[in-house]
């Protein structure tokens, strides 16, 4: 094993595993940012492509999309090509998709940059992102840290993705917005110089093709159809039981090839652990309420109130500082709380930060009406952020990372799509005040579920002091 791979006796990670981690956190942090940065450009892009909300709700959540329906191949190609060539490659897709959508003359070359190419990049470069944390960082401390750092920098650039993308469309276009992602990620291959992959690729390692094309086209079938609830209710129900048709077809292709002892895309085994399961359930909901809430918001405060980019991204510090606040104590909640803690707190915080949406804005014409209950969000989100992800990844050994790592990608960004959809779709609709309230429902009803499911979780003893879950 390489030298620097191990981490302290103190649980600290050397000076060598620090430099990896770098790029791997800020890769991390670009994709997330890339999902929600555009919610503050919707009336821009409209007017410069020609095109409407819906075209850009539709680029946007496509892209999510995209990272969902293949975060689970990518993941396991990782194993056949090597962690940090997917990791390469990815970025090398990602930031040709970027300087594309930066140039784009209409909404549909927008699309073949932002939401295809930048969407397989992503999933092929994030499933490394945890696969490699998982296996360099050994000890439950210096990992826990490490995932803290990761899953904090997404929740960041999430939440700091309509600010950062309003300073940069008010002050010079939203196209200079792609040209940024292109830079950082310019900066993060340079930086993963010294990555160095644990585990040499297996060339013969086999793939399931079909599986891929099955999972993939049922996961897109479903959410597109989402998307069309509000123009075609036939055509929404017929992608819809497309999507639902395909994935059956998925699940039984899956059971036959276990069967007669083939290695599928996904192995059932990753759904007996309840555990995991739960957590997934956890990750999927924090996302989409995350997610879901930037774009309602945003879109709200453009179309019906009439705010540029920079007023909607400068109401968006809230959540970015509830997100940085709850990140940077992180490290020392997790010493102080089981993990099964942590995450029932933050959806009792964002579920309470989405009441406070509805009810201060409702009955005020500020702006500033959204900055607390935003700022619960944020707090909340980052809170669970880190503990959710560690439940599902550290629940199955290092051969299985490959695949649980694609799998709780995917899951997560499956999320963020589904709240671009469900709930944008429920406000585009009709952009008015009732839209809205309903929209924010919709998101505080998934909160529930998300709570019901942290609740289901096994207790943990507390940690002791010192260390960490």
């Amino acid at each position: 094993m390489a030298e620097g791979v191990v981490s302290g006796v103190s649980g600290r990670p050397t000076k060598s595993l620090r430099a990896v981690l770098v790029p791997l956190a800020l890769a991390q942090f670009i994709c997330s940012f890339a999902g929600s940065n555009m919610n503050v450009m919707i009336n821009d892009i409209s007017e410069d492509l020609d095109t409407t909300v819906q075209g850009v709700q539709t680029a946007i959540t496509v892209f999510l999309l995209v990272m969902a329906a293949l975060m689970i191949p990518g993941g396991k190609l990782t194993d056949r090509w090597g962690r940090k060539r997917c990791f390469l490659l990815g970025l090398t897709l990602y930031g040709a998709g970027a300087l594309i959508s930066a140039v784009s003359p209409t909404l549909g070359v927008l699309i073949l940059g932002n939401s295809i190419l930048e969407g397989v990049g992503t999933a092929l470069l994030i499933p490394p992102v945890y696969i490699l944390t998982t296996m360099l960082f050994h000890d439950t401390t210096s990992r826990a840290r490490a995932f803290g750092v990761i899953s904090g920098m997404g929740g960041i650039g999430a939440a700091a993705g309509p600010l950062l993308g309003g300073l940069i469309t008010t002050a010079i276009s939203w196209r200079a917005a792609f040209v940024f992602q292109a830079v950082i990620v310019a900066t993060i291959v340079v930086l993963s110089r010294k990555i160095q992959d644990p585990v040499p690729p297996d060339p013969t390692r086999p793939f399931d093709t079909l599986g891929a094309v099955l999972s993939a086209a049922g996961l897109v079938a479903l959410v597109m159809g989402i998307l069309q609830a509000d123009n075609n209710a036939w055509l929404m129900a017929g992608l819809m039981a497309a999507g639902a048709l395909l994935l059956l077809w998925f699940f039984g292709h899956v059971r036959a090839m276990e069967r007669r002892g083939a290695e599928p895309l996904l192995s059932t085994a990753l759904f007996a652990n309840r555990t995991s399961n739960l957590g997934l359930v956890t990750q999927n909901i924090q996302w989409l309420m995350l997610i879901g809430t930037s774009f309602v918001v945003a879109t709200y405060l453009q179309v019906v109130r009439g705010y540029n980019a920079i007023q909607t991204g400068v109401i968006f510090t809230a959540a970015t500082l509830g997100i940085l606040v709850s990140s940077l104590a992180a490290e020392r909640l997790a010493r102080r709380h089981p993990q099964r803690s942590l995450i029932v707190a933050g959806f009792v915080v964002t579920l309470v930060g989405i009441f406070l949406l509805l009810a201060m804005v409702k009955g005020s014409p500020s702006a500033w009406a959204f900055a607390p209950g935003l700022l619960l969000i944020g707090l909340g989100v980052g809170v669970m952020l880190t503990p959710s992800v560690n439940v599902v990844q550290s629940s199955f050994p290092d051969e299985q990372q490959g695949e649980i790592s694609g799998l709780s990608r995917s899951v997560s960004n499956l999320g963020s799509s589904l709240g671009t959809a469900v709930a944008g779709t429920i406000l585009v609709a009709e952009l008015v005040d009732w839209s809205y309230g309903l929209a924010m429902t919709s998101l505080a009803v998934t909160g529930v579920i998300g709570l019901v499911a942290a609740l289901m979780l096994p207790r943990e003893p507390a940690p002791t002091a010192g260390r960490l879950p």
